[in-house]
């Protein structure tokens, strides 16, 4: 099975090799035929503590690295 990857952004850094990163899935509403958004926060593993809040990064899961981490950060995305 393959591993998931989500792009998201860095909402904290305060953490030793730590980051928090947001990320936000957009889908239609079965019964109003809205577009809605959800977020949800995904602690990460950060092993050079490289990335700051405000980076767009990817996060591949893995297997779990502590009580909350099971996500490592792979790469800062492209802006633009």
């Amino acid at each position: 099975m393959p591993k998931r990857v989500l792009q998201g952004v860095v909402v904290s850094d305060k953490q030793d090799k730590t980051v928090v990163v947001k990320v936000e899935r957009r889908f239609t509403h079965p019964l109003f035929k809205k577009t809605v958004r959800r977020t949800k926060n995904y602690h990460a593993h950060d092993e050079n503590n490289q990335f700051k809040v405000g980076d767009i990064v990817w996060i591949e899961e893995s297997r779990p690295l502590s009580k909350l981490k099971s996500w490592v950060v792979r790469e800062e995305a492209t802006k633009g």
